[in-house]
């Protein structure tokens, strides 16, 4: 099962390579990918014996039916989730505990039942290393998110012009990759026209749209929880000579980047050849903006496409 093999290479990544006896994910996400459960959970992942999948009692019958290979773990009605996983920790003699996210106060009521007991450390990295590599079933997941986001900028093309308001051209977006098969939308649905187009994040709103308008889509669907993430811009009617020369520029950017892409270059050189382009036309202090990133599970996952990025681009990112 994946599932069982992803948590093998997560025990020998973080036990045998790191010397930990024990895993502890808090992360909705990670549980996800480690465990093929969807709801709110926590899961211990010990060195020796079952790995514990920890809900209350609205997620109880869901966690058994999708977590077969995993001990399920019911916290009652006013049971302590974190003193629960505890005594576990407790008990299966695990001395050095390493884990993914967790909050001030969660890390403390944790830190203080174990004290004496087992040492804490955040091990995020190691998870991410693995989530940003995907494998041959991920891949086809995602080339389905993708098709299905195709079809949403499809939908986004046929329904954009003068006079529609920005949040009816959202509807007709979602509703287009709802019918074909997308689980939801990856993030709130971006139809951003006119002055708004400058926003990178800018949502959508009751504006109309107008002849001459940009009109800045982002969208992406889900597929099986894998996400996607497509962004275009479109001019409602005839472009202007400064509309057209703008596009050129992005489009060379586009092509430069797009051809320094392969394993073993650094991600911020796929930003910086874009943006050497834009600055050299002379609207360098309007990208505002990263190049890209990873997608996946989370629409933003590494690699991280910027200037200021530690990543290198390796087979299997996307």
């Amino acid at each position: 099962m994946k599932f069982l093999r992803r948590i093998e290479i997560l025990k020998r990544k973080s036990f045998e390579e790191k010397n930990f006896d024990g895993f502890l994910l808090f992360n909705d996400v990670n549980i996800l990918y480690f465990s093929g459960f969807s709801g709110a959970s926590c899961l211990l992942i010990p060195k020796d014996g079952e790995n514990r999948l920890y809900v209350y009692s609205v997620n109880y019958e869901q966690a058994k039916a999708e977590c077969k290979d995993f001990r399920v773990e019911l916290v009652k009605a006013g049971e302590n989730f974190i003193e629960k996983v505890a005594e576990h920790v407790k008990t299966l003699k695990i001395r050095m505990l390493a884990f993914d996210t967790l909050n001030v106060e969660k890390y403390r009521i944790l830190a203080r039942r174990l004290k004496n007991e087992a040492k804490l450390k955040p091990q995020s990295a190691v998870i991410w290393e693995l989530r940003r590599f995907k494998d041959s079933e991920e891949l086809e997941l995602m080339r389905k998110a993708a098709e299905l986001t195709s079809m949403g900028m499809k939908a986004a093309y046929d329904t954009i012009r003068p006079g529609i308001r920005e949040y009816e051209v959202a509807a007709e977006i979602e509703y287009a990759m709802r019918q074909r098969g997308s689980w939801g939308t990856a993030f709130e649905t971006i139809v951003a026209s006119g002055p708004r187009s400058a926003y990178p994040h800018g949502g959508c709103t009751d504006r109309r749209i107008q002849e001459g308008d940009l009109v800045v889509v982002d969208i992406g669907a889900v597929y099986r929880y894998y996400r996607s993430d497509m962004t275009r811009t479109f001019v409602v009617g005839a472009p202007s000579d400064k509309q057209s020369k703008i596009y050129e520029v992005v489009k060379l950017a586009q092509e430069s980047a797009i051809k320094n892409i392969r394993p073993g270059v650094e991600a911020r050189a796929i930003d910086i050849a874009a943006r050497k382009i834009i600055e050299e036309a002379g609207y360098g202090e309007f990208f505002v903006h990263g190049l890209g990133h990873g997608v996946g599970l989370e629409v933003h996952e590494p690699p991280t496409l910027s200037q200021n990025s530690k990543n290198r681009l390796e087979s299997g990112n996307v």
